[in-house]
């Protein structure tokens, strides 16, 4: 599969909550690290998801946020992933920002320039990404 998202984990779904109209997935990586997505129904019958299937979780870059001090406040994001920075790309309007989380997965983030300095983001230093639930898009081998 080729595809223009930065982030591409492969996974296992590990539990199934369903509702009326969506159904929140959560997904382990290799490395024990977790992401939740939220699909509709009709996706979680049409992909055949139950607990232990494999899966792909697809993230594009720009919808990964990241902040650098989240102490003292809760979001409604269900998935907030601290990691440390590995990499830093600097162009001419943004950044992209390459963070390992503890289980050894990689994740990508673009983020402005500016928004890179504020953050004072630093190769080693700690990070925590936010992606909301509804950002993941799931696939399955065909």
């Amino acid at each position: 599969m080729k595809i223009s998202a930065r982030n591409v984990f492969k996974g296992t779904v590990s539990a199934v909550k369903e509702g009326p109209v969506s159904a929140e997935v959560d997904i382990t990586l290799p490395g024990g690290d977790t992401l939740v997505a939220v699909i509709t129904e009709q996706s979680l019958e049409s992909l055949g998801l139950v607990k232990g299937k494999e899966i792909v979780a697809l993230v594009k870059a720009p919808l990964v946020m990241l902040m650098t001090d989240g102490s003292g406040y809760r979001l409604s994001a269900r998935n907030t992933l601290q990691g440390t920075v590995k990499t830093l790309e600097q162009g001419m309007i943004n950044t992209e920002v390459v963070m390992t989380l503890p289980g050894g997965t990689d994740l990508y983030a673009i983020v402005t320039k500016e928004a890179a300095a504020s953050l004072d983001l630093k190769v080693g230093s700690p990070v925590t990404a936010i992606i909301k639930a509804s950002h993941i898009i799931v696939g399955v081998p065909a």
